[in-house]
């Protein structure tokens, strides 16, 4: 059984216990659900979600019987995980970020370079693409991507001069 790291706890926000968390899903509404579980830190320290809300482009979580600032202190830059059999496959054309770590990003049918990961954006995100010992960064909405292929482990993006 696997974690998936869905988030890093920045700081608590006011005096009831609430946790500012930098999420690195997209899927917020399904991952922070009411009374669903989350494994907090290294040691994995399973705890409940009371609520969850976004505020200035963060979340801010309360936890079950953790309703007080004093109780939360201690959490601050743990990283936030859920279990890996408790989410489920998007099917409605999404993918995970760690799907797209390590397909071949091709231009005209021809690989460019591997793509290493997903950055986030103020607007979008980002495909970071390694070609010849240099990082790109390809916007990762349509315009720019063709297809994505999880079983041929390809992405297609569109041959725009500048953008490798």
């Amino acid at each position: 059984m696997g974690f998936i790291k869905i988030g890093e706890i920045i700081n608590t926000f006011g005096i009831k216990g609430e946790l500012k968390v930098k999420s690195f899903s997209d899927f917020e509404k399904e991952r922070y659900k009411k009374d669903s579980f989350i494994y907090l830190g290294e040691e994995h320290l399973k705890v409940s979600v009371k609520s969850f809300r976004n505020h200035k482009g963060f979340t801010l979580l309360l936890l079950n019987d953790y309703e007080d600032i004093n109780l939360v202190e201690k959490f601050k830059g743990k990283s936030i995980y859920k279990k890996e059999e408790d989410i489920e496959r998007p099917t409605d054309g999404s993918f995970f970020r760690r799907d797209l770590k390590g397909l071949d990003v091709l231009v005209n049918g021809k690989k460019v370079g591997v793509c290493t990961g997903v950055e986030d954006g103020l607007r979008n995100n980002y495909l970071r693409v390694k070609k010849d010992d240099k990082d790109y960064l390809v916007p990762f909405i349509k315009p720019f991507i063709l297809n994505v292929s999880l079983e041929d482990k390809i992405i297609e993006v569109i041959d725009m001069e500048g953008l490798f």
